[in-house]
């Protein structure tokens, strides 16, 4: 679709990198800036959707943004400036090679795990007697393993991080402490809007100066699982599934469509009218989440655009 943007191949003064990951786009400028745009491409099971999602980017953009500031108090972020509603500009960073996953309930990838009888999840005791989207006594912290486009996240202990060296203790302690830290926050944000933070997952990395900071983004529904929680309690009392504020949607709809990211799979066509259902679910997740109603960017000559307000924020 032409009011999207699925890729970009922009060459910004000063440019020295640009990463492509599974929905953005990073560019590594001089004076250790990062310019990261976060395009319209959908990414599910670990693979990219072939065509993307109109206003995904400018959600997940201004989602994550607003996010930041509101946790800024707590702890340190990358972020200095969002000059375009796809655009987020931030200090550039060495990226731990984890994703900081807590889970607050029994929920996705935890709940299948729990069905197929394991009460273990990265070396965590999971309680006995749990059903789907039951509330863990404590969140727990599962971390995943990073991929390259294309892979998968894998699954991993606090121990096997540790052995094979992937983050040192004394920085993974400070992880451990900005995760539980920033979901208590998330939570407190959910709970003003009606919402319940279920699990969601955070990225961190390092400046030169030596200072951990998180990255990327945060409370997205990329990275996030939300429940209302008005009805919460009566749907878990009669063993019914959740309304969910999150691309769980998709997820399922995959599913029914006999797509999990196997191999031999096919991704399923999403036709138009699909495709315009997520986009209006994406922007029910955004008011939802902010309590802001979405203002629509421009979408005529989105690369231009783009082009022109970073442009802008590098000659300030």
């Amino acid at each position: 679709m032409s009011n999207t943007i699925i890729n970009s191949q922009f060459n910004f003064p000063g440019q020295k990198n640009i990463y492509h990951g599974k929905v953005r786009e990073v560019y590594t400028i001089e004076n250790d800036l990062l310019v990261m745009i976060a395009t319209d491409r959908l990414s599910a099971f670990d693979v990219v959707m072939p065509k993307g999602i109109p206003y995904k980017g400018q959600i997940l953009n201004q989602i994550a943004t607003q996010m930041m500031r509101d946790t800024e108090d707590l702890v340190p972020n990358w972020l200095l400036a969002s000059p375009d509603p796809n655009v987020a500009i931030g200090i550039a960073c060495e990226p731990f090679k984890i994703e900081m996953v807590i889970r607050g309930y029994l929920s996705g990838h935890a709940a299948r795990e729990y069905k197929l009888g394991k009460r273990t999840l990265c070396n965590i005791d999971m309680p006995e007697g749990m059903i789907e989207n039951d509330q863990f006594p404590v969140p727990i912290i599962t971390p995943a393993t990073k991929a390259e486009a294309g892979d998968h996240d894998e699954d991993i202990s606090r121990e096997d991080i540790l052995k094979r060296g992937i983050v040192s203790e004394e920085d993974y302690k400070v992880l451990e402490d900005y995760t539980r830290k920033l979901f208590q926050r998330g939570t407190e944000l959910a709970a003003k809007r009606g919402l319940i933070l279920v699990d969601t997952k955070y990225e961190f990395g390092k400046t030169k100066e030596g200072k951990i900071v998180l990255i990327d983004e945060i409370h997205t529904p990329d990275s996030s699982r939300y429940f209302y929680a008005d009805g919460y309690e009566d749907l878990q009392a009669r063993g019914e599934p959740q309304k969910q504020l999150s691309k769980e949607f998709v997820r399922q709809w995959l599913i029914q469509n006999g797509f999990q990211g196997l191999e031999g799979q096919s991704v399923p066509k999403m036709s138009d009218e699909y495709i315009d259902v997520v986009s209006k679910r994406y922007i029910e997740l955004y008011e939802n989440i902010t309590g802001e109603k979405f203002n629509r960017a421009d979408l005529s000559n989105m690369e231009e655009r783009i082009q022109n307000n970073v442009l802008e924020y590098l000659k300030t």
